[in-house]
């Protein structure tokens, strides 16, 4: 019986890094966030050399932050419903962020951070992100459909939650 949980931990504690997943489980709505994506391994062993990281429609005014070692790229995309910001119309924000280098060996965990404006409404936000190793690449993109069925490689989610009147800031 003891070793039968001690193997049980052991499974779980190797699952809880075997994803690439959110450092911070929840936001509050319309604020400004920093969102850091936690990198727990390679691709079957194979050192990581890229993460690309693409932003919901409904999650605007990203900024990276720079990482030694790690070029950063950024591709910008029409939104369907423009937003507001500083008394401005936005038409346009970054959708995918896209940090090349490293490499991160496999035996490593890394954090990617992006600062970004979160949906004013309360809800479940899914990043979808595509790791690119030396040899071969998972795309973190599956969003729970069905209850029950085990996701193989999920999206990192964001629970956004009702704000407290939170103070602007960024």
């Amino acid at each position: 019986m003891k070793k039968t949980l001690i193997a049980a931990a052991i499974l779980l504690a190797q699952s809880a890094h075997a994803h690439v997943t959110l450092d911070q489980p929840t936001g509050p709505a319309g604020t400004y966030q920093k969102l850091t994506f936690r990198v727990g391994h390679g691709c079957d062993g194979s050192p990581t050399k890229a993460i690309t990281v693409t932003l919901p429609e409904n999650v605007t005014g990203a900024k990276p932050m720079a990482k030694p070692g790690w070029k950063i790229s950024l591709v910008h995309g029409k939104l369907s419903v423009p937003v507001e910001s500083h008394g401005r119309a936005i038409t346009t924000a970054v959708r995918e962020v896209t940090w090349t280098g490293g490499p991160l060996p496999d035996e490593y965990i890394d954090e990617f951070t992006v600062q970004a404006k979160l949906p004013a409404e309360p809800g479940k936000v899914y990043f979808r992100v595509v790791q690119q190793c030396a040899k071969g690449s998972v795309a973190w993109d599956e969003i729970p459909g069905n209850t029950g069925v085990k996701l193989l490689a999920p999206a990192p989610v964001l629970d956004v939650v009702p704000a407290d009147g939170a103070a602007h800031q960024h």
